[in-house]
């Protein structure tokens, strides 16, 4: 994928623009496209329970191949999760497309691709979480409006606790929402936070930053976001003039946070995939026939543009 050289430029083209949350017709529609497009089969998962000793931990368990579809999908990374999680690990990240294995950010309308990420959270939760511990996990969505979506499609019937970060205000329609305190809505009895999505209003991440320094840190609690789209922070999309605030998150929640899963597209003649599975290395794959080659790996997270500019197009 060719970008500018110059500081910041060709972000954009990496990140095209969100549209603000859609109206629930709108979403019930995007749900019946996604899963009618997603071709996601409803299965039985085991779950793991192999012993995590240093021994145990192969060459299989860090050497992951890119997966064929998306269960192979999230039961990497629910053994990633596991293996992160015995570890001790309290922040966690977890990042893929939605709108196909081999898609990139846009491809996909924003209300289907939020869809579809809301089904897969419902998939990966049902296989990471035991049934004792289901009431203690508590599902973060946007705002309000997207729990009682959840509620009604793909959380329908679960015990998971649904909550939201920010709430809709008067000026909405601006761009404007309520901030939500997070000391009011976590419980004692909560174990796990898994955070959705959190890219359509640049306040959400903020507010998982104060969810994560209020109720997680010193605690024995964990907190997985899904699907943020952090490359758009980490590649400074967000100007740090504008969004003081935001930018600093790449110095004070990012260096404590361990993505877990990862995958991300690039097309063109030269085009390829980042992709990590914990705990093994930052790989830089290429799609050839039917399997992927390996032309680079790293132990640290190469930026997007390194990628695009310097190791894809020397391979």
């Amino acid at each position: 994928m060719p970008l500018s050289s110059a500081p910041g430029a060709g972000v954009a083209s990496l990140f095209p623009l969100q549209k603000s949350h859609v109206s629930d017709r709108e979403l019930v529609r995007c749900s019946k496209s996604w899963r009618k497009n997603s071709k996601i089969v409803r299965r039985d998962f085991r779950p793991l329970r192999c012993s995590i000793s240093g021994e145990s931990r192969s060459s299989v368990e860090v050497d992951v191949p890119f997966p064929r579809d998306y269960d192979e999908l999230l039961e990497q990374a629910k053994r990633a999760t596991e293996l992160a999680v015995s570890d001790n690990r309290q922040l966690m990240e977890i990042e893929f497309p939605t709108s196909g294995l081999d898609s990139v950010p846009g491809d996909g309308e924003g209300g289907i691709e939020m869809t579809g990420s809301m089904q897969l959270i419902r998939e990966f939760c049902d296989q990471l979480v035991d049934s004792e511990k289901v009431t203690r996990t508590r599902i973060f969505f946007p705002e309000a409006n997207e729990v009682k979506f959840a509620r009604k499609s793909a959380f329908e019937g679960a015990s998971f606790k649904l909550d939201y970060l920010t709430k809709p205000s008067f000026f909405e329609d601006f761009g404007f929402t309520e901030k939500v305190k997070m000391t009011d809505r976590v419980r004692p009895e909560d174990e796990l936070f898994l955070v959705a999505y959190p890219y359509f209003n640049v306040n959400e991440m903020l507010v998982v930053e104060e969810l994560y320094r209020e109720a997680v840190v010193n605690t024995a609690r964990k907190l997985i976001i899904f699907n943020g789209e952090l490359d758009r922070i980490r590649s400074g999309y967000y100007p740090a003039f504008f969004y003081p605030k935001l930018a600093a998150l790449t110095k004070t929640l990012f260096p404590k946070m361990e993505t877990l899963y990862y995958i991300h597209n690039f097309k063109g003649t030269k085009g390829g995939t980042l992709f990590r599975c914990y705990p093994g290395p930052w790989k830089v794959l290429r799609r050839v026939g039917n399997r992927y080659m390996t032309l680079h790996q790293q132990e640290a997270m190469p930026s997007l543009k390194e990628v695009a500019l310097n190791i894809l197009p020397s391979s």
